[in-house]
């Protein structure tokens, strides 16, 4: 009978093992079950796919954590190959029938899509509301104690707070635009009167140059542009008695930043300058590259519509300045550099914080001015970044390996430093398009997230932590410039800038500018006619823009309102971040 005994334990032990594989990988999770198996996939021995083929450097994940086992390598050959033997993979786990993730994406009912719109507008105008009652006209919100708050006058180095808030009522200023696109003209009208008749900038205030330009002089310029110009979108907004004051208010802004670009050897501004007395003595010699390249979208709007070049070129100047320091290897830029010596400081190349909005303003100059040399440089840029940042299996959709990433390499080497990916790095691989029932699920859920875990009693608040949910007690303004405004516009789809024959562009602080034609006309000569340096057609693949080393945003038609990827890649990258 002992065999008998041995028979019975090997079936109930089968049997235990694939109730386990059930669970994990079929109906568990859709029944609560939710394992958090926090693997990562390249490690998993699941099937033996070592098929001769050498690992290409596409695999990131290896190359982070050194793996080098050529067995325990995936291969990027397309699914489905048919000079290759069909052998089992762990991708295979994810496959079936079975697609959940089709059900819960394929669709957004219009009652839902109405129901988040509503709820968007309510989110903006809840924390508009109450910094207008509690905060006004301090810079921002502490949305927990239902207070105002400003510059941090008894302790200068809380650069935090002090990079951001000058005393001039930030967050009114930063929403003006906001308040269109969410329909509001009377209350747009309100808060313009409010910004001329309360706003100053004499004022004993050091700021960071970056976040005066994006948050205080775009929201001005556009506001201006907005009331002035007779192919708004959002109906007859002008003011009968507006006599050009907002634009006043952003000359004065500029002209009290242009002390941030003189004393430097370079040509890269200073990062910080005092609103009333220029830059301290002992100010620091070193920014962030897209502090100091991020300028040219306001700067250069305002020289085209004043009519004077200095702003546009202080802006170029530095753009060039970085550009010429840029690895003659690789072609990247670092991501802090000395505005004295010229040299990095910090020589980690990314997407992120600190990076980001340079490359975004490259091409976004191009659209609105028109100027060849922002757009071959936009170009060069792109075929570096796919070239060293880029990670990952050659298309998003097909084969195997690693889901692409773009990741954090040493700008003279490409090596890769990290791969860990912040907020503003996800814009670059992103699309947004508000006919895909996808990204209105994702929308849904940060709205849902933001109204659980941030909402306060006066607005809401930051999170220190996602996992823990600790908060500051801080609101600040682009909450209102452009989380609301961008979560509205995601379920809007009759909103005028949808529904608009002219097109616009967004600054990199949500700002909405036009693409006008005045903008591609100067009234002064080249800038720089004799200047050597700039990036020529030769510097680029074949001077073309079609320099994509994947199909990544090559969607196909039948696909383009479907998932951004195939359900087997979308849940392979929950499994790899534990969200299995």
């Amino acid at each position: 009978m002992q065999w008998k005994s041995i028979l019975v334990g090997l079936v109930v032990h089968r049997l235990t093992f694939s109730c386990l594989l059930w669970l994990a990988f079929g109906l568990g999770p859709s029944w609560g079950f939710n394992f958090p198996l926090n693997l990562h996939l390249n490690k998993l021995q699941l099937f033996n796919e070592d098929d001769g083929t050498s690992s290409s450097d596409n695999s990131w994940s290896q190359r982070i954590h050194g793996h080098g086992d050529a067995q325990s390598r995936t291969s990027c050959a397309k699914l489905g190959e048919e000079n290759s033997p069909k052998k089992s993979s762990y991708l295979s786990l994810f496959e079936g029938d079975r697609d959940e993730y089709d059900r819960r994406y394929s669709s957004f009912p219009d009652t839902l899509k109405l129901k988040m719109k509503g709820m968007a507008k309510d989110m903006f105008f809840f924390g508009y509301d109450n910094y207008m009652k509690y905060a006004f006209p301090e810079d921002e919100l502490n949305p927990i104690d239902c207070q105002g708050r400003g510059p941090d006058v008894l302790n200068p180095s809380n650069i935090n707070i002090n990079d951001v808030l000058g005393n001039y009522s930030l967050t009114l200023i930063d929403t003006l635009d906001t308040l269109l696109v969410l329909g509001n003209v009377s209350e747009f009208h309100r808060a313009v009167k409010l910004v001329i008749d309360t706003v100053s900038f004499d004022k004993d205030s050091t700021v960071q140059v970056f976040e005066a330009n994006i948050r205080i002089l775009g929201s001005l310029i556009s506001a201006h542009i907005l009331l002035t110009d007779p192919k708004h979108p959002f109906g007859d907004v002008g003011l009968d008695d507006y006599d050009n004051e907002l634009l006043h208010l952003a000359h004065d802004l500029a002209v009290r930043l242009l002390p941030a670009f003189e004393n430097t050897s370079t040509g890269i501004p200073h990062p910080r300058v005092n609103l009333k007395s220029g830059v301290s003595p002992d100010s620091i010699n070193e920014t962030c590259t897209s502090g100091a390249g991020s300028l040219l979208v306001e700067f250069g709007i305002l020289s085209r519509l004043i009519g004077d070049s200095t702003f546009e070129w202080v802006a170029r100047r530095a753009v060039r300045a970085l550009w010429n320091l840029r690895s003659n290897e690789t072609g990247l830029l670092g991501n802090v550099v000395n505005i004295q010596t010229g040299q990095w400081v910090g020589m980690q190349s990314g997407l992120g914080a600190g990076m980001d909005s340079f490359y975004e303003y490259l091409l976004k100059s191009y659209i609105l001015f028109g100027e060849k040399e922002d757009y071959l440089m936009f170009q060069a840029s792109y075929e570096s970044i796919q070239n060293h940042l880029r990670m990952g299996r050659e298309s998003c959709n097909e084969g195997e390996g690693d889901p692409p990433l773009y990741v954090n390499v040493n700008m003279f080497n490409g090596q890769i430093m990290n791969t860990w990916i912040d907020s503003l790095q996800a814009f670059f691989p992103g699309l947004l398009a508000t006919k895909n029932p996808f990204y209105l699920h994702v929308g849904m859920d940060i709205l849902e997230s933001l109204e659980k875990n941030a909402k306060v009693r006066c607005g809401y608040a930051t999170l220190h932590h996602v996992v823990d949910k600790s908060k500051e007690d801080r609101m600040e303004s682009f909450f209102l410039s452009e989380t609301c405004k961008y979560l509205y516009l995601l379920f809007d789809d009759d909103n005028p800038l949808h529904k608009s024959e002219n097109k616009y562009i967004f600054t990199t602080e949500g700002h909405v500018v036009p693409i006008d034609a005045r903008f591609r006309e100067k009234q002064w000569n080249d800038l720089f006619p004799c200047e050597e340096g700039v990036v020529t057609d030769q510097e680029t693949s074949n001077g073309s823009f079609s320099i994509n080393n994947s199909n990544c945003d090559r969607v196909s038609e039948e696909r383009r309102y479907s998932l951004p990827l195939k359900s087997v890649y979308m849940r392979q990258i929950d499994h790899m971040v534990g969200l299995f």
